[in-house]
């Protein structure tokens, strides 16, 4: 059986005893009934990562020794992915879900012009990517960005390498054949693609038109391709 992982953002190096939160509490001693002595590894979701054992079974404050400390180096890729809002929030959840295990550096809700209506729930949304890493036994967080209009992030982006994916009848170069970069964005427009003005300003922005494939993809599914090609790039690093 796997030792149980937990998030912790408050811990720090050099700790030898932690208060767990609450919610890890609940969760160690009466949801998976751990026991005195019981292991465990905690997170802080930056790069650290602590063996410990339970010295106290409190239900809401649980205090455990750390056993040893781990400094887990960044990711070597650090991808970023612009992704428009869904109106089913299942399918955004389910794609936030899937980059996360997959790794992703930053992630950035866009709103453009032909997005659709999303009631975005910054809190659920975070809880969802804390799982995943946790469940994908990673230390490294991705940073979750509050909806930003698609201008906005053209505008800004700084990336070695960035990218977009449209369906326009565009030249454009198949995503795993771009040099791979070791900082780089990719914007992911909503079910009606991004608009003929959006892809221009990107374009102007230096951004590479890219494809995912021979086939349309849903923007949940195109997130997903999309971070798994820049995961696992096939030509050297730039």
């Amino acid at each position: 059986m796997s030792v149980p992982f937990f998030y912790e953002p408050q811990i720090k190096a050099g700790a030898s005893t932690f208060e767990l939160s609450e919610a890890s509490s609940r969760h160690c001693i009466q949801v998976l009934r751990m026991r005195t002595g019981a292991l465990l590894n905690l997170t802080n979701g930056k790069g650290l990562k602590f063996e410990a054992s339970i010295l106290s079974e409190d239900r809401k404050a649980a205090v455990v020794q750390i056993l040893s400390t781990e400094t887990i180096p960044a990711p070597k890729l650090a991808n970023s992915i612009g992704i428009a809002l869904l109106k089913n929030s299942d399918r955004f959840e389910w794609m936030l879900e899937k980059i996360t295990e997959i790794g992703v550096s930053q992630i950035f809700p866009l709103n453009s012009k032909r997005s659709e209506q999303h009631r975005f729930r910054f809190d659920r949304h975070q809880q969802i990517i804390i799982a995943a890493m946790l469940q994908s036994q990673q230390c490294w967080l991705p940073i979750l960005h509050e909806p930003m209009a698609v201008t906005k992030l053209i505008a800004a982006a700084d990336q070695d390498l960035k990218l977009i994916a449209h369906c326009e009848d565009d030249q454009k170069n198949p995503l795993q054949q771009v040099p791979a970069a070791l900082n780089s964005l990719i914007l992911i427009g909503p079910e009606g693609d991004f608009s003929r003005e959006e892809i221009d300003l990107a374009l102007q922005n230096n951004f590479i038109p890219v494809s995912l494939g021979e086939t349309r993809l849903r923007t949940e599914t195109a997130g997903v391709v999309a971070m798994t090609l820049l995961a696992n790039p096939v030509s050297p690093l730039t």
